[in-house]
């Protein structure tokens, strides 16, 4: 490998100062991983954004080539989570201090001569602050940014035929997707004798208002109590193992293929 490990913190400085030297710290795609930690209904831990994001990635690396130039920067496993916060032990940074957070972040990855830098991400919380972030780490610095979530990332019609359209535009947390992928990757921590299927008021919207309840003419400002008192929604009795190996293993390949993609990039003029 170009590196002798896949993981920032795993360096040394001198690995890093002849990276620069070289040239290779500007071939170098870094990857930031950013989760959440906050309640995910009766049945699953605070931490189930962090597993599910460090899941995704794991399934990733295992693919990709040995000759690709690619670093992983710590996770950063608490965002921005307000919409959680009537749920106890959910934990949330304010906005102004996420975005001071990750562009302290891509300053140091300027730094290290890095010029491509791409957030992934597993918390829909997350998104409004990564398009703030990625567009001011552009401007300021030059970086050439990405953002991605997993929940976005391409899966073939047999995985994705694993869960009902409906549960996949519904189910957003804590429901069949999400509580399956746990039941891969941590299922000791997975409370199923809690599973249930928690409809989402989204959903009665979605049936009575042709606009109000289409999902994308407008978007309500919401608390996840707005959707169900349980703190979850979807159908969480529907969940196994299986799917969630099936699921993380084809987000990992379409995660991969991602990296390839964007390593191979052309960097902006003077960057």
């Amino acid at each position: 490998m170009p590196y002798p490990s896949r993981y920032w913190q795993a360096l040394g400085t001198r690995d890093f100062a002849a990276a620069r030297d070289s040239g290779l710290a500007a071939q170098t795609l870094a990857v930031l991983p950013l989760a959440a930690l906050e309640q995910h209904g009766p049945h699953l831990p605070l931490g189930v954004d962090a597993v599910l994001a460090q899941g995704v990635l794991d399934a990733a690396l295992a693919q990709l080539p040995p000759t690709l130039a690619l670093l992983v920067l710590p996770a950063q496993n608490v965002g921005l989570s307000t919409e959680h916060l009537s749920y106890p032990g959910t934990l949330s940074l304010p906005p102004a201090t996420l975005l001071a957070l990750w562009d302290a972040l891509g300053e140091a990855v300027a730094r290290a001569g890095v010029r491509r830098l791409l957030l992934f991400n597993s918390h829909g919380g997350n998104v409004a602050p990564m398009d703030i972030a990625a567009r001011s780490l552009r401007q300021r610095l030059g970086l050439q940014v990405w953002r991605c979530s997993w929940p976005d990332l391409p899966l073939p019609a047999p995985v994705r035929a694993l869960f009902s359209e409906e549960e996949w535009r519904f189910g957003i947390h804590g429901g069949a997707v999400e509580t399956s992928m746990m039941l891969h990757l941590a299922p000791e921590t997975v409370r199923m004798a809690q599973a249930r299927h928690w409809r989402s008021s989204s959903q009665d919207r979605a049936e009575r208002c042709p606009i109000a309840g289409n999902g994308k003419s407008v978007r309500l400002g919401w608390m996840i109590e707005d959707y169900n008192p349980s703190g979850a929604v979807g159908d969480a009795s529907a969940a196994s193992a299986d799917k969630g190996r099936q699921l993380v293993q084809a987000a990992g390949q379409a995660l991969a293929q991602l990296m390839v993609e964007l390593q191979g990039l052309p960097l902006p003029a003077g960057t």
